[in-house]
């Protein structure tokens, strides 16, 4: 047939085999879910990297006498948090 694959010295009808369409479904998923993690890995990654970022300006803020009310406005920070910088 015009649309057999050969896979393993046998060839297939991808349309027909349900053992190859189950592995290609499950290669599929895998793939999916790692582009997911990924994704959500990066997306966590920028989250930490903007409150360590907001830190390090609070704790400049401070040090130049900036009232702490305003460093939490600013920096979106707890102000329980900037007392502790």
């Amino acid at each position: 047939m015009l649309h057999e694959i050969k896979l393993k010295d046998k060839y297939i009808d991808p349309f027909t085999d349900l053992d190859y369409a189950e592995a290609k479904g499950f290669d599929e998923g895998k793939m999916e879910g790692k582009i997911e993690g990924l994704a959500e890995g990066i997306e966590k990654g920028i989250e930490k990297g903007k409150i360590e970022r907001n830190i390090e300006i609070a704790k400049e803020l401070k040090s130049l006498g900036i009232p702490i009310e305003q460093i939490a406005t600013a920096t979106k920070l707890q102000i329980e948090d900037i007392e502790k910088l």
